[in-house]
């Protein structure tokens, strides 16, 4: 078991508020699973760019978690596009806070989105640790499946993920497709891909009585919600959502449909995504509601106050908005790209649509707000199907990924030149009450 791991977060805070800027749910996934190792006894340092004078330099985000803002070029007015510029700052940075603790203090690298895997790969050879890889997204996979008006990832990206899909120590995937896609876009080795599914923070989102939450967001109790939660950038596609809506009332126009989007701007493509001028434009402006990004907390509340819950991207590894929803109890409609397909239960807890397309996404909205012992059903089988993520069930993969780079690398605090080549040292790998036994010659 590692003592110690230092996770790398460099373009965005585990503390950041999702659904605004950068963050979004590689920020939950961060925190919750560092949260989860921590209650196991791994300590767990995060090292992420400071975006502000005033962010302390160390935070404890929760006991046995450690947030370190690393200063690495101006506070403001850098985008992630903009970031590879400060890797060198940031990485020498990462590379002096090691240096301040005695030899070994980290007994292995978790980084995660591809910039922070470069920022690994360099602590990993100096450490001589093993270095535990997280894509999240993949810039081959967003291309192939670019939104209208979205611009494509650029070469240096696919070319930095493709070295650290050559180097890494092993790769974490969310779901088999993600392996798949790992396998098919950058020639991973299938036997170095490790899956750990994200999970949702069952305590905090569960059930509850829709027509109180619909009082605290000030919405009628009589209308048909359908809501959005996520950065609003082409990528994510709430334009599809309000345009499936109105081909919903151009249909008939007496459906109390409400239509509630809650985020903020983000990423590529901003330039004339006016979700705003599209709900005017289509004639549908006094029926969406537009809330900023929520606390847990509140967030919470509006899945519960919704009838259903869109999820339309175009790209997406998982998307922890379908899971948080679904244990609260609401049925999803979302596209059926990238983990969506095992996040949705399609025709028990949601349904997926295959595709973009107008006629596609107003049908099968259509269908689940004008059946309502269709969607009390899916209601009632949401909460089941998302019982089976949570962040334990995360944590626990992702320590079975960890013990078996150790193992490949030699254990915890042993460099690769002291452990011995294969030959010289067998490795049996035997489980027993969930520990790994070594055993060796």
């Amino acid at each position: 078991m590692p003592r110690r791991i230092a996770v790398i977060s460099v373009h965005t805070s585990p503390l950041a508020q999702p659904g605004t800027g950068d963050a979004g749910g590689m920020n939950v996934y961060v925190l919750e699973t560092s949260k989860e190792l921590a209650r196991r006894g791994i300590a767990v340092d995060i090292f992420t760019r400071a975006t502000s004078s005033s962010d302390p330099h160390l935070v404890e985000a929760a006991p046995g978690v450690t947030v370190r803002n690393v200063v690495a070029g101006p506070f403001e007015g850098l985008g992630k596009s903009d970031l590879p510029s400060q890797m060198c700052p940031f990485t020498a940075a990462v590379l002096r806070e090691e240096a301040a603790n005695e030899p070994g203090h980290f007994d292995l690298i978790h980084s995660h989105y591809w910039l922070s895997g470069q920022v690994g790969w360099l602590a990993r050879d100096r450490w001589r640790v093993p270095l535990v890889h997280t894509a999240h997204t993949l810039a081959a996979v967003k291309n192939a499946a670019l939104a209208d008006g979205d611009a494509p990832e650029p070469w240096s990206r696919q070319a930095g993920e493709q070295q650290l899909v050559d180097v890494s120590d092993r790769l974490v995937g969310n779901t088999i497709e993600e392996s798949r896609q790992l396998q098919r876009y950058y020639g991973a080795r299938p036997g170095k891909i490790d899956i750990a599914a994200p999970g949702a923070d069952l305590v905090r989102y569960t059930p509850g009585p829709a027509g109180a939450a619909r009082d605290r967001l000030g919405i009628d109790r009589g209308e048909k919600v359908v809501a959005f939660v996520g950065r609003i950038q082409p990528l994510k596609a709430p334009d599809v959502l309000l345009r499936a809506a109105a081909a919903v009332l151009a249909g008939d126009r007496s459906m109390p449909v409400r239509v509630l989007i809650v985020g903020g701007a983000s990423g590529s493509g901003q330039h004339g995504y006016d979700l705003v001028a599209l709900a005017r434009e289509l004639g549908i402006e006094d029926r969406v509601t537009f809330l900023p990004p929520q606390p847990p907390a509140e967030l919470a509340e509006v899945y519960r106050a919704a009838d259903v819950v869109a999820v339309p991207s175009y790209s997406e590894s998982f998307g922890l908005v379908a899971l948080e929803a679904q244990a609260c109890g609401t049925p999803v409609i979302a596209a059926d790209v990238g983990g969506l397909g095992v996040a949705v239960a399609d025709g028990v807890t949601g349904a997926l649509v295959p595709g973009h397309g107008v006629a596609e996404w107003s049908a099968a909205l259509s269908r689940l707000l004008a059946d309502d012992g269709s969607r009390a059903r899916l209601a009632a089988a949401a909460p089941r199907h998302a019982a089976g993520f949570s962040w334990s069930h995360t944590a626990d993969a992702l320590i079975d990924c960890y013990q078996r780079a150790l193992l490949e690398h030699g254990g915890p605090g042993i460099s690769p030149r002291r452990a011995g080549a294969p030959a010289e040292r067998v490795l049996r790998r035997k489980r027993n009450r969930g520990r790994i036994v070594i055993s060796g010659s």
